[in-house]
């Protein structure tokens, strides 16, 4: 499988809402007839099983797959809730990259569409001398960048932009996460910001919206997700 088919999805800092997004976008893709993976690339702060995989599962509403059980789809796990890096580190051992890539790679040869989620943002470390962004622009992988409207995100927003583009990696476009406690001229703003942030830096000017009705219920109606993954077939954008 080409690596435009593996989508790696990071966020503009930690508790942005990767790990919901990641499975809406999984089930979305289910939904119109794909047959999708998710990877949680590494999980921090779990021992011997990954918390965020068994929430795309459960948004996705997939069964446990085989990839599950043979350790594909979390291919790093560590129990201490903190950077990849450190939390290697900790336990004596450094994260594996070359595992990573197989476990990835091996997922994408049996399914159509591959979506990684990552840990944190985009400068996290996987090792020492290794950010997320290095590994994952080296793989090829098309970025979608969680962001929201709260206060800060626009300054986070273009730095993790900005470093995707001096990487050359390609961009698919931002999920714009509903935030309860933003203020709504702030929220307003800052999509207009990322709208033309995304123009200047040469990405498309593609962002989908989460809206606040759907954290509780996940209801797929309230998002549509084919602006994301326009060259797949059946995904062309409405």
């Amino acid at each position: 499988m080409a690596a435009g088919n593996v989508y790696f999805i990071s966020g503009i800092d930690t508790g942005v809402g990767k790990t919901v997004v990641t499975g809406l976008m999984a089930r979305w893709l289910r939904a119109s007839g794909h047959d999708v993976i998710t990877v949680k690339m590494v999980q921090t702060g779990n021992t011997g099983f990954s918390e965020d995989l068994d929430a795309h599962r459960a948004l996705a509403d997939m069964p446990r797959l085989s990839e599950d059980d043979l350790g594909l789809t979390a291919p790093q796990i560590f129990s201490f809730p903190s950077s990849p890096e450190l939390a290697a580190r900790l336990e004596g051992r450094t994260v594996d990259l070359k595992k990573i890539a197989h476990a990835v790679a091996t997922c994408a040869a049996a399914h159509e569409v591959v979506l990684v989620e990552g840990a944190g943002g985009l400068a996290v470390p996987l090792t020492a001398d290794t950010l997320t962004v290095d590994f994952a622009a080296a793989q090829g992988w098309p970025l979608v960048l969680v962001a929201s409207g709260r206060l800060g995100s626009i300054n986070h927003i273009i730095l993790s932009l900005e470093a995707a583009k001096a990487r050359g990696m390609s961009v698919a476009g931002v999920v714009y996460n509903w935030c309860p406690d933003a203020d709504p001229v702030i929220v307003a703003d800052t999509f207009a910001v990322t709208r033309r942030a995304l123009e200047r830096l040469g990405f498309p000017p593609v962002i989908v919206k989460v809206s606040k009705q759907v954290r509780p219920v996940f209801s797929l109606s309230e998002v549509d997700f084919s602006p994301l993954f326009a060259s797949l077939k059946g995904c062309s954008e409405k």
